[in-house]
């Protein structure tokens, strides 16, 4: 097991490195235009640039720009000359709105894709799978911005039973709630329907298999049957998904939510470095994006060597 860690950690390291790279070649090398320009931003003075080029190294040779730029981020040295601040403190304060989003929306999408995959599964091709089944092609289609309108004008202004858009932080639990419950629902219903189409695809598959049959054989109950045998060996897509979803909210991605409600989050900062094209922010947001994202990674591997062993043995194996 350990060399199996260490062997996704080294890989994951790789990964992050070749990501940065590519980083710095899409904002720094490949247009055309003068790099230092457009980190200083449009109204930026003559003596702003200068200063610009020589904190982010553009008169040094490449890799002296990459080592430069990348410490300057990776310390969080990095400012924003648009807003006039530290993006890495920004992004650090915009964390806890960003976890608590995800998090919560998570346990939400999570609760009701199980339940609702697993009994479309159980109950496959009667009514309950029917009635299910719409309820979730109902929620995969309904865009998140439209939703969250929706249900910002009917709960918040309408019947004024949640208060207006913004966070609340965790150390008042009740305000914290009754703020976040309308985002959650919002960024909760697109994952749940796709997770119990997921679910249920890939329970039915796992119904037709050898060691299913044989451990029906061999007289267990039915119930022991679908969650030891069925459901377990299910979870390996649903959590390749949640893996790849979560580090993607987590880093960002959760852009559209935190912009409707007002939560001032990583991906409302992101919204904002895009409108005000504040490169050093966007260059910034996208390393913590890919960081998430790999880490999340690692942990979905390690789920994978937990659920199948076969896994674990085999990149030992290798």
């Amino acid at each position: 097991m350990l060399r199996f860690l260490v062997r996704r950690v080294l890989g994951a390291i790789a990964v992050l490195f070749a990501i940065s790279v590519l980083v710095f070649l899409i904002f720094n090398v490949v247009p055309a235009t003068n790099p230092a320009q457009r980190i200083a931003g449009k109204n930026a003075t003559p003596q702003l640039i200068k200063n610009v080029e020589k904190e982010w190294g553009f008169d040094k040779s490449l890799p002296e720009q990459y080592w430069t730029q990348m410490k300057l981020i990776f310390t969080g040295e990095v400012k924003s000359y648009n807003a006039h601040i530290n993006v890495d403190e920004r992004i650090v304060e915009g964390i806890p709105a960003t976890a608590s989003l995800c998090i919560g929306a998570a346990i939400i999408w999570l609760a009701f894709g199980f339940l609702f995959g697993y009994l479309s599964a159980v109950r496959s091709g009667g009514w309950l799978d029917r009635g299910l089944t719409v309820l979730a092609l109902i929620g995969i289609s309904m865009p998140v911005f439209w939703l969250a309108s929706i249900l910002l004008y009917y709960f918040t202004y309408k019947i004024e039973l949640f208060p207006p858009s913004g966070y609340e932080p965790l150390s008042d639990p009740g305000k914290w709630f009754s703020h976040l419950i309308l985002p959650w629902i919002s960024l909760a219903v697109l994952f749940a329907g796709f997770y119990s189409r997921v679910l249920r695809s890939s329970m039915l598959d796992v119904m037709n298999e050898d060691y299913v049959r044989t451990a029906r054989a061999k007289g267990l109950s039915q119930r022991r049957v679908m969650v030891k045998h069925v459901l377990r060996n299910s979870l390996i897509p649903v959590i390749t998904l949640f893996g790849l979803d979560f580090g993607v909210l987590i880093g960002g991605g959760a852009i559209v939510t935190e912009s409707l409600f007002n939560i001032e989050g990583v991906g409302l900062f992101t919204a904002e470095a895009l409108k005000q094209q504040d490169f050093p922010s966007i260059m910034a947001v996208t390393l913590f994006g890919a960081f998430f994202i790999v880490l999340f990674n690692i942990l979905v591997d390690i789920g994978y060597a937990y659920l199948d062993p076969r896994i674990r043995l085999g990149a030992s194996a290798a």
